[in-house]
């Protein structure tokens, strides 16, 4: 049966789709392909995350500086050197270590035991890809360090020597107390430098201390071992007294022999002269014995009083030892606080009340900027193909 229609109706125009539709084909088939997979999706994906989804992120700021008592600031000259890799000084050096802390295992772990690191990063408000865990991981240790490094991170100032500490929460109050609790791990981290290099300045010191005590009390030891076997307190004034006596016995032999020759010149036949013989003959003897006591023999006093001031002389030595050691000591002592350092917060971590991040606008126009320069670059590449191909 025939279809009847108003005249100039084609049986075929019901297929015909409204003329809009057959525009926007039209307009959606002009789309290159290549545009839609690198522009305008991932666009689309990260405006929808970063709009509709992302949790909000608070931002607790901190600064601080490491160095010594004496240390002074960085200049000008300074900086411009470490910022090529040339460093003028230690602090900066220190600085580093505690960085390297605030961002390792050591810190991750001391801020689970302590505030529950875990349930920090997995509060109720936290989106899916922010959150610890992700849905595609796990929660495992090495997982938490990952995604614990995405929320903290530290920067340093060559110009100033400042340190600023910049830690992300889902909550304020999460925020400043990670920030305040690595501080504090930063701080312990010092003390123990601090420790360790007081012992090592002084360990040495220490032992040469011990040393020179140890030869002192031994030097000590045999000084009286010689007094307890010699039975003498002093010998060098047993040798003055032995030395006066020998004095005074040539002195009164001297005077009898002097007066034996008046004697005889004057009376050759005295009775006095045998009796003066006697008594220059005892003191003749007397003197020698005394001589012998003194000196010459090997149980004499000589070798003894060498002896003496031979110990004498190391038991001296031996107590300046000490005395230097000590100062030795007083003195690494001393240099090693003289270096100590500190960990001192020019500003302490504060308790954001707006959320500075995530920066949604910025990161969608950065998202697509980067998609339509990703777009050129292959759009040149592909044509780069086809023209070669046809060639």
């Amino acid at each position: 049966m025939k279809h009847v229609g108003p005249p100039g109706f084609h049986a075929d125009a019901q297929a015909v789709a409204p003329i809009h539709t057959i525009g926007a084909s039209l307009w959606f088939k002009r789309i290159p392909w290549l545009f839609m997979a690198v522009v305008v999706v991932p666009t689309l994906v990260a405006a929808i995350y970063y709009i509709l989804i992302a949790a909000p992120l608070y931002v607790s700021e901190a600064r601080f500086v490491v160095r010594s008592k004496t240390q002074a600031p960085p200049a000008a000259l300074g900086g411009l050197l470490s910022s090529v890799g040339v460093s003028l000084g230690g602090g900066q050096t220190d600085a580093f270590e505690v960085h390297e802390y605030m961002v390792s295992r050591d810190a991750v772990t001391d801020l689970s035991r302590r505030h529950g690191l875990r349930a920090l990063l997995d509060r109720p408000e936290a989106d899916f890809l922010m959150r610890f865990p992700r849905p595609f991981e796990g929660r495992s240790f090495e997982t938490l360090f990952k995604n614990y490094k995405r929320f903290v991170s530290v920067g340093y100032d060559s110009q100033t020597g400042i340190s600023t500490l910049r830690v992300r929460g889902f909550r304020s109050a999460d925020a400043r107390t990670v920030a305040n609790a690595l501080l504090d791990g930063g701080e312990a981290l010092v003390n123990r430098l601090n420790d360790r290099a007081m012992a090592d300045a002084v360990a040495q010191a220490q032992r040469e201390m011990l040393e020179s005590e140890t030869r002192g009390i031994e030097a000590q030891a045999m000084l009286t071992n010689f007094r307890n076997r010699e039975r003498m307190i002093d010998p060098d004034r047993a040798s003055v007294a032995g030395l006066d006596l020998l004095g005074k016995l040539e002195t009164q032999l001297a005077s009898m022999r002097a007066e034996r020759a008046g004697l005889a010149a004057s009376a050759p036949e005295s009775p006095q002269l045998p009796v003066l013989d006697r008594r220059i003959a005892a003191f003749g003897a007397q003197l020698e014995s005394e001589r012998s006591r003194t000196a010459g023999e090997a149980d004499s006093l000589a070798p003894k009083v060498g002896e003496y001031e031979q110990l004498t002389l190391e038991r001296d030595l031996a107590v300046k030892v000490i005395g230097a050691a000590v100062a030795n000591l007083e003195s690494a002592r001393m240099e090693a606080r003289r270096k100590q350092l500190y960990l001192e917060r020019v500003v302490a971590p504060n308790l954001p009340d707006k959320a500075e991040e995530p920066k949604r606008l910025r990161t969608v126009f950065t998202v697509l900027v980067a998609s339509l320069v990703a777009y050129g670059t292959l759009s040149l590449i592909i044509a780069g193909l086809r023209e070669h191909r046809q060639q």
